[in-house]
């Protein structure tokens, strides 16, 4: 279980993971070696899956995102894992979701521009095993992206 501390360094740590061990512990009110302590120990246990970099893929030139909701063929046995197999292998996909309800999964596609996304659905969404029906939600704006907990 996480106490009091963990979480005062968890959601200092969140907003900034670049930042050292010393000004992180100044933050959350611990030493340094408490600090690191507790983070060590906190990746452990798996409460910290990763540090990553977050890339905005719109600098780098896609301007389109596309969320496609798939209904699979369920009379198949094997439809879901062959799908989800293939849909990983996709690299313009960015994001697979899985639901229960009649939406099974939802891909977010991203691509440079309407002509580059036509011809990844074409060439590589449709091809995909298993698809029943398919409903595409083009994106229009994010209004909110936060990966931060209320710790």
């Amino acid at each position: 279980m996480l106490d009091d501390t963990d979480r005062r360094i968890l959601r200092h740590y969140q907003h900034d993971a670049t930042i050292g061990p010393s000004e992180l512990a100044e933050l959350a009110g611990v030493t340094p070696a408490t600090c690191t302590r507790r983070l060590e120990r906190m990746t452990q246990a798996g409460f910290i899956r990763a540090n990553r970099a977050v890339i905005d893929w719109r600098a780098l030139g896609y301007e389109v995102e596309v969320s496609l909701r798939v209904t699979l063929d369920k009379t198949q046995p094997r439809a879901f894992d062959e799908f989800m197999a293939a849909a990983r292998d996709v690299p313009d996909v960015i994001e697979i979701q899985t639901f229960l309800g009649r939406v099974d999964v939802r891909l977010s596609v991203i691509a440079r521009d309407m002509a580059h996304y036509q011809q990844i659905y074409r060439s590589a969404i449709l091809t995909l095993p298993h698809i029943a029906d398919i409903e595409a939600l083009m994106h229009v704006a994010r209004i909110k992206s936060d990966e931060a907990l209320p710790l």
